[in-house]
């Protein structure tokens, strides 16, 4: 019983730092402003992340984890690499049009490189890392099948689309219009699924 309440403390903490991430990057909060949204002091936030970097490492370590398991459910579900990008476009247009998850927490901080701990920046570089990965393989395997047109390697093709998702994410930020997404994705989709 006590560890469901530790848990489900840790979890709340950590999803409140996820939402002041998003809000306002790594230096926008503090255990303070933890402390009073969550209701509890600042001690007990110590009590489960001894630091903010522990905190915000553990926060994009699981974010990881959460990124690769919902990229190995898009390789279970959906067996056409081109539906698998319109798939992975798709949830996060969702997630802009109604302000679930209105940015990557990883693109975010991947802004704030330079000010960030080592730890963090770290977990920063593998989630990169891991989903340019996954995207290059879907280009491979899109290109093999004849069901995605590259004008690049996979590798490139994987890097700018991306790239394109994350600025998409940022263009929709900045003129406060969740619409701006899918102006800027759906062309690229388009050019990956049309022969050259």
């Amino acid at each position: 019983m006590v560890m469901t309440n530790v848990s489900s403390t840790a979890d709340h903490i950590l999803a409140c730092a996820r939402t002041l991430i998003i809000a306002g990057g790594y230096n926008g909060f503090s255990y303070a402003d933890i402390a009073e949204i969550v209701g509890i002091r600042k001690p007990s936030i110590h009590h489960h992340f001894a630091s903010k970097v522990d905190l915000v490492r553990t926060l994009v370590s699981r974010y990881r984890e959460e990124a690769e398991a919902g990229l190995a459910a898009l390789e279970r579900n959906i067996p056409d690499p081109r539906d698998q990008l319109k798939s992975y476009v798709g949830y996060w247009e969702a997630c802009i049009a109604d302000a679930s998850a209105p940015f990557c927490v990883c693109a975010l901080l991947a802004s704030e490189l330079p000010i960030l701990p080592e730890e963090v920046a770290l977990e920063v570089r593998a989630h990169f890392r891991s989903l340019a990965s996954w995207l290059t393989s879907v280009m491979e395997r899109g290109r093999r099948k004849g069901r995605l047109y590259l004008s690049s390697t996979a590798k490139v093709e994987a890097e700018g689309f991306m790239a394109t998702v994350h600025g998409a994410m940022l263009s929709a930020r900045a003129y406060g219009d969740p619409k701006m997404f899918g102006v800027i994705t759906a062309p690229l989709l388009e050019r990956l699924s049309t022969k050259h």
